[in-house]
Order: C-alpha cells, then sequence, then structure tokens
C-alpha cells in the first residue's frame, strides 16, 4: 500500500507521522529539521537559505558528456579541476560503427585527466553511478553529475544531476544556484517479502509520484523503520530510480548498514549516522508499506507505465491493446509494432529479451538472486536470451570468485562487462517488433535503438532482476518472481579494488599543465554564439503537442552519441525521431541570422519586418539590429536524460528559444538557459502558432533585467499580427546574464 498525504506532515522522533492540520509545531522552525536542510546549510556559500548556492564535495561524467564539458570550460577560462571530478567511459564504450571515434574521445579524457588533475576510469571498468557509489558517495556529502541518475541518496549523499553547463560552473569555481528545495518524506513501513526487489518497489512510487508530479524538482528524504530491513545495496536500486519521478535529489537515514557497506568499501571514515531531528518538517509525504509491494512490471513506454504482473495478467489484452495504441502515436504509421501476438494460446506474455545491467540492475545482490534463479537450469535456444551487464569490475570478479558467474553463463545467459549501452540503445537492441524486459532505468520510446522512420521498432518493459531471472528459467514466459521459492541467500559481499588500482588513473591536485589535450579529428570547439539583442524574431521550427517530450525525442541516444564531440555533426539529429524536418527548418532559420551578421537582411523577410514595422512603437525599428533565431514549441520538453546536448544541439542550430506550458524537469530548463535559450512559456493555448509562423519579441532584454511575469509578443504573418503573451519562471541574477550574453560560454569570456 502506498499513501500520499494530501498536506504537508511532521516527523517525530523520526518514525511518528503527524499530519499538520493536527499539529502545534512551528512549521518554519521544523523545516530546518530535515535530513536534506543540514547536508544542503553545509554546502551552502550564500548567507541566505532561501537562495542557495551550492558547492559540491566531488563531480562525475560520462563519455558521452565529459569532452563538451571540458571544452566549455576551457573555453571559459578553467585551468585545473579544482574538486575531485571522476570521467568514466561506461557510455559509448561499444557505440561506434567502425571508426577512431570513441577511443579518440577516451584517449581525450585521459589526457584531461592529466593536464587538470582529474580521475579516468577506463571502458568497461565500471559504470558511473556504481564507480561513485563505491569510491565517493559518503555521509553528508554532495555530488554532482552530468547524468540525470546520479543519486546516491541511500549512502548519506545528496547527489544531483544535471546538463555539462553546470558542472562547467563548479570547474570554475561558481556556485550551483537554485532556490531552497521542498523536501518530502518518504515513509518506508514494514518488510518486502523475498521475491520482491529494489525495481518493484521504485515502480510502484513511481506510480503513484509521477503524473501528479507529487515530487516534482523536490528533494526525496527516506525515513522510517523499513529501512533497515533492507540492505544498502538494495536501497541504492531504490534510490537510482527516484530520477523518474522528476525529484530533484534523494536523501535516505543510515544506518549500522550504510556503516558496513562504506567500511567493505574501504572507507569507514565517510561514515556519520544521519537521522533528522526530533521534529522535522516536510512539505509532504509518501507512505510505502514494503510487504504490500508484489512484483512490477512497467511497459513501455514510461517507468510510470507500472502494473503488478499479477494485474497484468489479470487485464491482459485490455492492457496489451492500450501499449499498441501508443506505439501506433510513436511510429506515427511508419513502423508496426504488436504484443497481442505474444500472447500464448494458455494467455501468457511470451518477451524476446532479457537485460539486467548499469546502475540500477547490475549490482552485486541482484545478480546473485538472477543466478539463484538459474542455477541448473535452462533458458532454452529458442528467440529469447538474456544478457548481464555487472556494474563494476568488483562486484564482476567477486561474483566470478563465489561461481555465481558460472551459473548463469551454464544456463545460457551472456555475461558482458561493465556498460550502460542497453539503458539507452547502444547495447543489445531488440529486434523489430520485440519486447525487452529489462532491469535498467529507462523504457522511453526508442531508447532501446529502434528507428520508427526506417520501419523498426521494438520497445522495453521494465522489470526487477528477480522476476526477469525467473521468466529466463521458463523459457521467456513473462513469470512473477513470486513463483520461485530461492530468494533471499545472498552471501556476503567482498570488495576488491586491484582493477581499479591497476588501470584507473586517479590526478586529483595533480595537474600537470605541460601535458597536451589529445583531440581526435570528431572532436570540435563549440562554433561562436552571438549574444542577445534587444528585439528578437523567431521562426517556429517545430511544434509538439504530445503530453511530454522527453530528451530522448530532442537528441536521440544510442549511435548519434558517436558524435557527441562534434557539436555541429551531433546537431543533425536533432529531433530526427520526432520531427525529421526540424534540423532543415532550423539551419535556414539560422542561415538568415548569420546573413544578417554579415549587415544583410534577407528579401524573404521584407514583408516580416513591414508587419513589425506596422505595430505602434516599432515605426522606426532596423532589422540589422534584431537577432533571428528558431523557436521549439512544445508542451512539455526535458523529461529524462540530464545530456546538456538536448539544448545545445538547438542551440548551434539557431534555436533562441523555447516555449512551452511547463518544463518536465529543472535540468532541461537549466541546460536551455546555460545555452542561451530563452525558457518561455505560453499563457494560454497554441492553437494560433504554427510551423514557419515567425514571432516577434520586443525589448526582451529591458525584460529579462525588469519584469519576467508578462512579455508581450506578436504572431507575424505577411500582412498581420497576432498578440500573444508570453512569460518567464523565476531566473537567478545570473542565469538572466547567461542568457544576455548568448551562452554560458560568451559570459564567462566576459568576465575575464
Amino acid at each position: 500500500m502506498i499513501k500520499l498525504y494530501n498536506e504537508g506532515i511532521f516527523l517525530k522522533d523520526g518514525y511518528t507521522i503527524i499530519p499538520e492540520s493536527q499539529s502545534h509545531y512551528d512549521k518554519n522552525e521544523a523545516k530546518k529539521g530535515t535530513i536534506a536542510y543540514h547536508i544542503m546549510n553545509n554546502h551552502n556559500m550564500s548567507n541566505n537559505m532561501e537562495h542557495l548556492r551550492i558547492k559540491f564535495d566531488s563531480m562525475a561524467s560520462h563519455d558521452i558528456t565529459y569532452v563538451g564539458i571540458i571544452q566549455t570550460a576551457r573555453a571559459s577560462g578553467m585551468k585545473k579541476f579544482p574538486l575531485p571530478y571522476v570521467m568514466t567511459c561506461c557510455h559509448n564504450s561499444l557505440c561506434a560503427v567502425g571508426g577512431t571515434i570513441n577511443d579518440d574521445d577516451h584517449l581525450f579524457g585521459l589526457s584531461a585527466a592529466k593536464k587538470y588533475g582529474g580521475i579516468y576510469v577506463p571502458p568497461h571498468i565500471a559504470v558511473i553511478h556504481q564507480y561513485m557509489r563505491e569510491n565517493f558517495a559518503g555521509c553528508g556529502k554532495m555530488i554532482l553529475g552530468s547524468d540525470s541518475h546520479t543519486r546516491y541518496g541511500a549512502l548519506g549523499t545528496m547527489a544531483i544531476g544535471e546538463g555539462g553547463g553546470e558542472l562547467v560552473k563548479q570547474l570554475l569555481e561558481d556556485t550551483y544556484d537554485i532556490d531552497l528545495p521542498d523536501v518530502i518524506a518518504v515513509y518506508l513501513d514494514g518488510k518486502p517479502h523475498p521475491w520482491v526487489g529494489p525495481h518493484d518497489i521504485a515502480l510502484a512510487i513511481i506510480r503513484e509520484v509521477f503524473k501528479n508530479g507529487y515530487v516534482k524538482n523536490k528533494v526525496m528524504e527516506f525515513v522510517g523503520p523499513g529501512i533497515s530491513t533492507i540492505d544498502t545495496d538494495y536501497r541504492n536500486g531504490i534510490d537510482v530510480m527516484t530520477t523518474e519521478t522528476t525529484c530533484l535529489s534523494s536523501i535516505w537515514r543510515t544506518d549500522e548498514d550504510t556503516h558496513d557497506y562504506l567500511k567493505e568499501h574501504h572507507r569507514e571514515a565517510d561514515y556519520r549516522t544521519l537521522n533528522p531531528d526530533c521534529i522535522a518538517y516536510y512539505e509532504g509525504c509518501v507512505y510505502v508499506d514494503l510487504s504490500t509491494i508484489k512484483p512490477m512490471i512497467a511497459l513501455p513506454f514510461h517507468p510510470s507505465h507500472a502494473y503488478e504482473i499479477d494485474e497484468l495478467y489479470e487485464n491482459l489484452i485490455p492492457i496489451l491493446k492500450e501499449t499498441e495504441e501508443a506505439a501506433a502515436k510513436i511510429s506515427e504509421g511508419k513502423a508496426h509494432f504488436t504484443l497481442l501476438d505474444k500472447v500464448t494460446s494458455d494467455g501468457k506474455l511470451m518477451v524476446q529479451q532479457g537485460v539486467i545491467g548499469g546502475c540500477s540492475g547490475g549490482t552485486y545482490s541482484n545478480i546473485v538472486e538472477a543466478a539463484h534463479a538459474l542455477k541448473g537450469k535452462t533458458i532454452g535456444n529458442d528467440e529469447f536470451y538474456l544478457s548481464i551487464y555487472p556494474s563494476s569490475q568488483p562486484v564482476y570478479t567477486d561474483l566470478d570468485r563465489k561461481g555465481f558467474l558460472a551459473d548463469l553463463m551454464d544456463s545460457g545467459a551472456l555475461i558482458r562487462s561493465a556498460f550502460c549501452g542497453p539503458c539507452f540503445g547502444a547495447g543489445d537492441i531488440p529486434a523489430n517488433n520485440a519486447i525487452s524486459i529489462r532491469h535498467n532505468t529507462r523504457n522511453f520510446p526508442n531508447r532501446e535503438g529502434s528507428k520508427p522512420g526506417q520501419g523498426q521498432m521494438s520497445a522495453v518493459a521494465l522489470m526487477d532482476a528477480r522476476s526477469i531471472a525467473a521468466t529466463a528459467a521458463n523459457g521467456g514466459i513473462l513469470t512473477s518472481a513470486e513463483h520461485l521459492d530461492i530468494w533471499g541467500d545472498i552471501p556476503e559481499y567482498h570488495y576488491n579494488d586491484r582493477s581499479y588500482q591497476s588501470r584507473v588513473y586517479n590526478g586529483f591536485n595533480h595537474p600537470d599543465n605541460t601535458k597536451e589535450l589529445r583531440y581526435g579529428p570528431n572532436i570540435k570547439d563549440w562554433p561562436k554564439l552571438g549574444a542577445l539583442t534587444d528585439h528578437i524574431l523567431l521562426k517556429t521550427a517545430s511544434k509538439i503537442e504530445d503530453e511530454v517530450t522527453t530528451t530522448d525525442e530532442l537528441i536521440p541516444s544510442g549511435e548519434t552519441s558517436s558524435y557527441r564531440s562534434n557539436p555541429l555533426g551531433l546537431a543533425e539529429f536533432t529531433l530526427s525521431r520526432r520531427d525529421p524536418l526540424y534540423v532543415q527548418r532550423s539551419k535556414s532559420i539560422r542561415d538568415l541570422e548569420q546573413q544578417r551578421c554579415l549587415g544583410h537582411t534577407s528579401k524573404s523577410l521584407e514583408n516580416i519586418f513591414n508587419t513589425i514595422k506596422s505595430i505602434k512603437g516599432f515605426e522606426a525599428l532596423n532589422p540589422l539590429e534584431v537577432e533571428i533565431g528558431s523557436v521549439l514549441y512544445a508542451n512539455k520538453p526535458g523529461d529524462g536524460s540530464a545530456r546538456e546536448q538536448a539544448a545545445s544541439c538547438q542551440r548551434v542550430l539557431g534555436g533562441l528559444a523555447n516555449i512551452t506550458q511547463e518544463y518536465a524537469t529543472k535540468r532541461y530548463r537549466s541546460n536551455c538557459i546555460n545555452w542561451g535559450i530563452l525558457p518561455f512559456h505560453l499563457k494560454g493555448q497554441p492553437d494560433n502558432l504554427k510551423i514557419n509562423d515567425y514571432i516577434f519579441v520586443p525589448n526582451i532584454k529591458e525584460k529579462l533585467t525588469n519584469s519576467l511575469d508578462n512579455i508581450p509578443a506578436y504572431i507575424i504573418r505577411e500582412d498581420s499580427y497576432i498578440p500573444i503573451s508570453l512569460y518567464i519562471l523565476d531566473m537567478t541574477d545570473n542565469e538572466k546574464e547567461i542568457l544576455k550574453a548568448g551562452s554560458l560560454i560568451n559570459y564567462n569570456r566576459n568576465k575575464q
């Protein structure tokens, strides 16, 4: 049972929930009693807790993002890494088809670690978040990562996943600026059944809180007696999935098991007991009775599309039909995806692939449980196959020494190295019209690597490793872990970091500026971006009215990321799976701005500017003083990855603004701001707005200086105009200056 409180709560002595309406405690004072408040207070560089300026203890990036981050920081004047900065190579190790792109980027990362004093983790050694759990997460710390699943709350660390621009600020010894976030209690009670795993609990929570935005941009603070019924490895598996709730960060109370985990990882000094004060106030509460959670499945195309496996089977045909309808909308008639044809004659669902891996699935206890389920069994020699990716070499080697990998391989399962590929479409891509069950983090449309525009479509359902293993033992027939009675016998984990000592380069505090960065031919500098002008003219390059637009749609993952270090090359894939004409339209608008910068006004704009000059007050407008850029309309963009490429690709194509109803996540909005993209909201509905419409926004620099709640604008047709009203939600003074400068790079250059 999961219950959401419709009011704030006070937590007394860490265990007693008192609804706000039934309490006499001082709310403002009790807000200071949360674990999250204490940690943020200790990392706040301002004198105002309402407006935080955070400096982090360490940072982490993977190989989709670190080249761009370092290039941006270099262009902004960085001389060394002022804090531990871990660069892993866990995302694109297998991505490129031919060529030297991947190793070129990896050697750039190694050379940057030497030059600036960083920490470099070579390919196949560890996935980013497991390495940070093993080596950097500790009680009371804060960590910033350029991956959205940067979550180490179960180890007492408040971690935040943001776009590369925010990491650049830390490298420049600037701060992460944010208003004090609300804190929501996640009260764990009871004890989970042995056949229930961390993914089951995570999916059950996501189902309840995602669509209603209950924890959006807030901190989830895990409290309650249920925490001590599960070990830290298990907690990590729940914690990493909090990203899919759209929360800002997470934090857990700590206990002796947390202490044991850190001790086993040779970091006993990083432990301290974290509990809320005797009276702590939370803006809401998610009450979870762990004993009531059952094995879950999140059907395509979102982690919140979750059902109990028993519930799915009770309503199999209607639920599968609903999913097929969603698939038809995604493919827009260009591909065919079916599920009903995978229902067996006795009413069971046959799946074609299983994957256990990454930061959520590839943990020690998950793989041990999978080995128990498959010992002495076979997955069969038909279509279904199973791949397992241990999350790090230390996890891999301990599983190997205990014989678990042999048990898995004997069953027919494939053991891979540490790699995040299946999570974002660069490994184990299912066959066309196949469905994969995965203990990974996401199952967004086409994230597994399918290409509906080319007639290729598959899909992913999320499940816990235990139920995936039960399914594998049943030859691919979807099976709940509850049907097996072999769970819970997990031998103690023994951490051995010899592989890290052998291969990881740690140059923190030892930069060597004599070292040269190693550039491959695909590593390109960021193109020059112009400063914002007083007035701007936008042209609508795409209009997306889907309920939510993910960052995977804005810039597809998978093999496109081979161009991750080539801004213009990567930009060619922007919105390619959602609106294939977007790039062409944006580039044609960029051409108009380039002509303006050369002192010419395109003849195609003559009637547009004549219409603008018919508006009172703009009769004498000089077209050469009006910046021209593309604009994307989307109802709710930005759910998903922290990769800033979703914004930077728009910008290098000439994007100057987004118009939305709301932003799905703070991190995508922050990415847009850091890349000089104005984060407009539209008052009312976009009925009058069409693709290729021009929008004139006058006095925008003045508005950024003064009021943001009412920004007059005009849809411009060749012989008429339609007034509209835009607005921008609160921004920091620095964010306003970044937009005026045209990008974070320009802003930092201007400060030098």
